[in-house]
């Protein structure tokens, strides 16, 4: 059976959260990546309902690499992003060999939903052998609890949006506030450390 690296145990993944100034970042970094990363993306941007929708659309006419909101069954695969749909959770589940968006309906978390500490917790029990997190623009501190619990389970590599380039700097100063930080690098140069830790096809 011939299966992409995001599919079997030892592959990587990139999530990626966002929030104020998130859908003009995500512009920013997502059209810049190659249409053969070697990974999947996922994404949180925390927006209502309807409108991830018409920002994935965007992104997919503008990126190399496919880009949809995600569906309950959707089977993540290198080279393709999928954004969080508004208000729902997303999480990752590993099922029948293959990692599997699902999502939950729980209350609002971090006053937001959907949140990422959600995704970040649940790729805690994916079979990725690595997790990059981007953290990028956005108010309060959605991801530093996922984060925290996800570098206690898994070999996680952090990247966080420099203050300067931030709409807000709420969510990132938070993940390096909290020392989870590997890399702290302005918006230009995100696009690159993703390709640097992934790697190409």
């Amino acid at each position: 059976m011939n299966m992409s690296i995001s599919q079997v145990p030892g592959g990587k993944v990139v999530a990626i959260a966002s929030s104020t100034g998130g859908p003009k970042a995500l512009q920013a970094v997502i059209t810049k990546l190659p249409a053969k990363l070697n990974a999947p993306i996922v994404i949180v941007q925390h927006m209502p309902p309807g409108f991830t929708a018409s920002l994935a659309e965007r992104l997919n006419t503008l990126s190399e690499l496919s880009v949809k909101e995600a569906k309950e069954g959707d089977v993540l695969t290198a080279g393709s992003v999928y954004i969080a749909k508004g208000g729902k959770h997303l999480n990752i589940r590993y099922s029948g060999n293959r990692h599997v968006v699902y999502y939950t309906d729980e209350p609002n978390r971090e006053g937001v939903k959907p949140c990422a500490n959600y995704m970040y917790e649940s790729l805690s029990e994916s079979r990725y052998g690595e997790i990059v997190c981007v953290v990028m623009t956005g108010m309060g501190a959605d991801g530093t609890k996922g984060i925290t619990y996800l570098k206690k389970q898994k070999k996680t590599h952090v990247i966080a949006q420099e203050e300067e380039s931030c709409a807000v700097y709420g969510m990132p100063k938070n993940i390096v506030n909290a020392g989870l930080s590997n890399q702290i690098v302005p918006l230009e140069r995100i696009a690159q450390e993703i390709i640097t830790n992934v790697g190409v096809m």
